[in-house]
């Protein structure tokens, strides 16, 4: 019975989020109607108080600096044209004849530059949308196009990129953003071959679209390649954030105080910084910030009547994802504390006798559960991390590995159909589910192999 309730809250949740509605709200909601029943009425006021709230504010403590500087980011590339100016050099470089590519590499250009997934989407769309009536692609394509080049390899498998799903990790195994690079560039490698053969296939079966009834809307052309910034300057920023990403990690792994206490600097304070948890997120923000600052200083000139209105979009944006995020990790606290889920849990770590395999199965299931990659991945983590680094321990696996199949695992099913950037870009490119969700899901299955691709990897070679 206590395993039925998870099942019916979690079911629950899924469908508040397939049909729109906030997860702020509904997450909560859901969390206490398990308690309500799992545990009885008494139990559902403090446990909000005491756990679902506490764990919500935790999380977004913790990482809200990440989604708002992230957002940031995105937007002043949007705004100064450098995300246009990125996207159009590859439209011109690679040609119309390879349209699907150009817009994978686009988007995989600025996800791992640092630009958040949903601002990509948004910039990208309108040279996909060109692109395809040009080369009489059919327009269904784009969004697993934009799937495959913003939510997969440069999201959680290509070492060194800043989404927030390869930095939560390294505040569980003392990690930092580079950890395992030669499994994660075969993870990539492999996620991105399988899905440009598998969308290269849609495109043959279904074959030229006929875009001559369907009007041509001044909002999806492309920009005049005059009034945009040149393609050096706009990868500048992105580089930028790489740059600096990888130096001040490296500083700061090698940095030998690893416990900083505030009281050192006068405070009268007892909390103690831990660098091995946070020393992942330091290195993220400040890149963040020298890519936002130098983009600024480039485009400033096309920023002067934009900034406000900018900003003001990208705090919002990013208020919105840390809630709900936060709140389906706070949601998933209070699931990971009843009763049903310790039976779960005791299923999932002895499930398989590779701590690989349980740790890649279990945040693959929780991000799918929740339909969020960073929210599952934190649940499953904050749960079931210490089992994991024990068994790895006993089987003298590097904690590096650890990081890399949590990561990859949780970009793994987190887009069915309930997931917010999924349901984003399908509003963007104006494709419904019906029509387009097919090919996300294919490329959600391509991802979801992959982590067991590099675990095998691993296990024969040895190779991190």
């Amino acid at each position: 019975m206590s395993v039925l309730i998870l099942i019916l809250a979690l079911g629950l949740l899924m469908t508040v989020a397939y049909r729109g509605y906030s997860v702020v709200v509904g997450a909560p909601v859901c969390a206490l109607l398990a308690v309500f029943l799992a545990l009885g009425p008494k139990a559902v006021l403090p446990v909000f108080a005491g756990l679902f709230m506490t764990k919500m504010v935790n999380f977004i403590a913790l990482y809200l600096p990440v989604f708002l500087l992230g957002a940031l980011f995105g937007k002043m590339m949007e705004l100064t044209g450098a995300a246009a100016s990125i996207s159009g050099r590859i439209v011109s470089a690679l040609g119309e004849k390879h349209s699907m590519g150009a817009v994978v590499l686009a988007c995989a250009i600025l996800t791992y530059g640092g630009v958040s997934l949903f601002v990509v989407a948004f910039a990208v769309y309108p040279f996909a949308k060109a692109l395809f009536r040009r080369s009489s692609l059919p327009e269904r394509l784009i969004p697993g196009t934009i799937a495959l080049g913003s939510f997969t390899f440069t999201m959680d498998a290509l070492p060194g990129t800043p989404q927030i799903q390869n930095v939560i990790p390294t505040t569980f195994f003392g990690t930092d953003l580079y950890a395992a690079p030669i499994l994660g560039i075969c993870g990539a490698l492999f996620v991105l071959t399988c899905g440009m053969m598998f969308l290269t296939r849609r495109k043959l079966q279904l074959g030229p679209e006929d875009y001559s009834h369907k009007p041509v809307d001044p909002d999806e052309a492309m920009e005049d390649e005059s009034e945009l910034p040149s393609a050096f300057l706009s990868f500048l920023p992105l580089l930028t954030v790489a740059m600096v990403n990888f130096f001040v990690s490296k500083a700061l792994r090698n940095y030998p105080q690893r416990d900083i206490a505030l009281s050192e600097f006068g405070l009268e304070s007892d909390v103690v910084v831990h660098l091995d948890k946070m020393g992942g997120i330091f290195s993220i923000e400040v890149a963040l910030v020298c890519g936002i600052t130098l983009s600024v200083i480039l485009g400033l000139s096309k920023l002067k009547d934009k900034v406000q209105q900018g900003m003001n979009k990208a705090v919002a944006g990013a208020m919105l994802a840390a809630l709900n995020t936060g709140s389906e990790y706070g949601f998933g606290a209070v699931i990971a504390a009843l009763p049903g889920f310790l039976l779960v849990k005791e299923k999932l770590v002895g499930a398989f006798s590779n701590p690989l395999l349980n740790e890649a199965v279990s945040v693959n299931l929780l991000a799918g559960i929740t339909g969020s990659a960073s929210g599952g991945m934190s649940i499953a983590l904050a749960a079931m991390a210490e089992n994991f680094k024990q068994a790895a321990s006993a089987a003298d696996i590097p904690f590096e590995v650890l990081h890399r199949v949590a990561s990859m695992a949780s970009g793994g099913m987190d887009t069915l159909p309930h997931n917010g950037a999924v349901i984003t870009l399908l509003m963007i490119t104006g494709m419904s589910h019906r029509q387009s969700y097919g090919d996300i899901f294919a490329i959600t299955c391509i991802k979801t192999m992959a982590v067991f691709f590099i675990i095998g990897i691993y296990t024969f070679t040895g190779l991190v």
